[in-house]
């Protein structure tokens, strides 16, 4: 099996590439809908934890890969595209099943992320520059940055979405 791993900081363009590659008829699992499934399942949500503080709890009490195991579960076909791979123990997990893993990063700047995720409006888009911030950090606190240093193949997301569409359906040509 070929996996395609996506990672990013929120609001890189994650949800872009995954569009691109959802065009071409390639299957994906978003790592953060597994977590906001086993979320809404949980007393987490009743105690009023956000999807972040479950997501680490979790980590915490099933270890630093549970979400890679947890994905696992979902995938099938001869390639498959993850997104939102947050350590390098997640990555390692994904690394039992095949020998043909490629991490892929895609960086946006600061600015252009926090504009999007408040563009985008989910429940969990910050209110303020300081949530934004502070998200950043609990991300990079998992080891998403090194996952993002480590990458592969790195698209820069900084210009228009044609570009990015078109760098995403690039890499995405090359490795399948």
């Amino acid at each position: 099996m070929k996996i395609i791993i996506i990672s990013g900081m929120p609001g890189a363009g994650k949800e872009e590439f995954l569009s691109t590659a959802g065009a071409m008829g390639l299957p994906f699992v978003r790592m953060g809908d597994v977590v906001r499934e086993f979320y809404s399942g949980s007393s987490d949500q009743e105690r009023g934890s956000s999807v972040g503080e479950f997501a680490n709890a979790e980590r915490e009490r099933f270890g630093k890969n549970i979400w890679a195991k947890r994905v696992i579960e979902k995938m099938s076909g001869g390639v498959f595209i993850i997104d939102g791979c947050r350590s390098m123990d997640e990555i390692r997990s994904f690394r039992e099943l095949s020998d043909d893993v490629l991490m892929v990063g895609i960086h946006a700047p600061p600015e252009q992320r926090h504009e999007r995720l408040v563009k985008r409006g989910r429940d969990d888009s910050p209110k303020n520059l300081e949530e934004f911030n502070k998200r950043d950090s609990r991300e990079i606190s998992w080891g998403l940055a090194e996952v993002i240093a480590l990458s592969d193949v790195m698209i820069i997301n900084a210009s228009g979405l044609d570009e990015f569409h078109s760098a995403a359906a690039d890499v995405l040509k090359r490795s399948i």
